[in-house]
């Protein structure tokens, strides 16, 4: 079955909430550029927003291809619900993330058959969701001037759960006679390694730049490739509180057989994500 690109999109938006913790100064800096005492636990807390100004790719449920073109004011129209958190806890160098995301979004079209006989439905719900956890290591921590700027470099490597579901319910109405309803898709759950790196450059007290990437799937469960790349700024207005704002490329290529036929999600989303970090 093939749906419009504009319906069909409904299953491009559901990266919306997809984010970065970039590293900070004090107290709310995950990377602890300004450094803490090896005996000293250090624990920041992220909720944020990724806003996708474009989401290109294609969408596949039941063998039936669309392709995807959204801006940003169509994800928010499909949007029920969207929430993102990152925590992290570091001693030292060494460091434990958790990151968990979840988005709920549906739309639905109505139609009339050729020559305006009978008339039908169809209705997209996608449910996505899915949890990191890493282990982190800080290779790098010092100055990189004479001014006592710090830099801080770290890496990651953890496992992301995955929750996926794509689901088309389509009803006809063709005249006299009971109608007919269709319901296409499902539910897909995979576990897949994620590897990660992570960088921050101290501009002053409050203003630290950071970039990020990481990289998951490699062909577990279906998904080929998950991968981030994202660059930004951390304004750190209060001891304990900082801002994010950056911007971030997404991509995912995701594939698996089912019993009504091939479901994938292939997509390159980018744009700009929203943070606010509190550390304790």
């Amino acid at each position: 079955m093939k749906f419009n690109s504009r319906l069909g999109g409904i299953t491009a938006a559901f990266g919306l909430a997809i984010g970065i913790s970039l590293g900070g100064a004090a107290q709310a800096d995950p990377l602890n550029v300004q450094g803490v005492s090896d005996d000293e636990w250090r624990f920041t807390l992220t909720p944020y927003l990724f806003l996708p100004v474009s989401t290109t790719g294609t969408s596949v449920v039941a063998d039936g291809e669309v392709d995807v073109d959204l801006d940003l004011s169509d994800v928010l129209e499909l949007l029920n619900m969207a929430a993102s958190v990152r925590g992290e806890a570091w001693r030292g160098d060494l460091g434990l993330v958790l990151d968990a995301y979840y988005v709920n979004l549906g739309g639905g079209s109505d139609f009339t058959g050729p020559a305006g006989v009978g008339s039908g439905r169809v209705d997209i719900s996608i449910k996505q969701g899915w949890v990191d956890l890493l282990g982190a290591y800080r290779l790098y921590h010092g100055s990189y001037d004479d001014t006592g700027r710090l830099a801080s470099f770290d890496i990651q490597a953890g496992v992301r759960y995955n929750n996926l579901r794509q689901e088309v319910d389509a009803s006809f109405d063709l005249g006299p006679g009971p109608g007919r309803q269709t319901t296409l898709g499902g539910t897909e759950v995979w576990w897949e390694p994620v590897i990660g790196a992570r960088g921050a450059m101290q501009l002053n007290d409050r203003w630290t730049l950071g970039a990020r990437a990481d990289f998951g799937g490699f062909g577990a469960g279906g998904n080929d490739l998950a991968w981030k790349v994202l660059a930004g700024a951390d304004y750190r207005p209060w001891e304990n509180t900082s801002l994010k704002l950056g911007w971030q490329v997404y991509g995912i290529d995701f594939s698996t057989e089912r019993s009504d036929g091939e479901f994938a999600y292939d997509v390159v989303q980018t744009g700009p994500y929203l943070g606010l970090t509190f550390g304790f």
